[in-house]
């Protein structure tokens, strides 16, 4: 799919800005909204991101994808922070968010619930587990989790 093929590029274009600037790529996403394709990639590091970084990485990024020109469609280039809900897609995420409050919503309800939000205690490529504070331990497949993400209390 085109879709897959410009983020893994877009990804790899990326991988070297990231490096000189010690900053990490949190996800690349080519998607369609409202009839507009968008090209966003989202980047962090210690301290979080600052309205600069964001600017020096889109202008970067623009030059490479203008040089490699290798996405058809005209679309829109995002540069942002992942911000605080953002969803745990990648190994490094699950990684370092283990023991983390951790909130998980299923396209299919278990018990007759489809949302549920407990202490990231494990996971691997094909299931999660969470700890609950009553003790007690729950583990899902990934392939039913439709959205799983940091918790946070205002």
């Amino acid at each position: 799919m085109a879709r897959e093929v410009y983020e893994r590029k877009t990804e790899a274009l990326l991988k070297p800005v990231m490096e000189e600037h010690h900053f990490e790529l949190v996800d690349v996403e080519f998607v369609k909204e409202a009839g507009t394709w968008y090209l966003r990639a989202y980047i962090d590091k210690p301290g979080g991101i600052t309205i600069d970084d964001c600017e020096l990485v889109s202008r970067s990024l623009s030059d490479l994808l203008d040089e490699e020109d290798f996405i058809k469609e005209t679309y829109i280039l995002e540069v942002s922070s992942p911000g605080l809900g953002r969803p745990l897609k990648k190994d490094k995420d699950f990684e370092r968010s283990l023991g983390e409050s951790v909130e998980v919503k299923l396209f299919r309800a278990v018990d007759r619930q489809k949302e549920f939000t407990g202490m990231l205690k494990a996971w691997d490529k094909d299931t999660i587990t969470l700890a609950f504070e009553e003790g007690d331990e729950w583990t899902v497949e990934r392939s039913n989790i439709a959205l799983i993400r940091l918790a946070f209390d205002f």
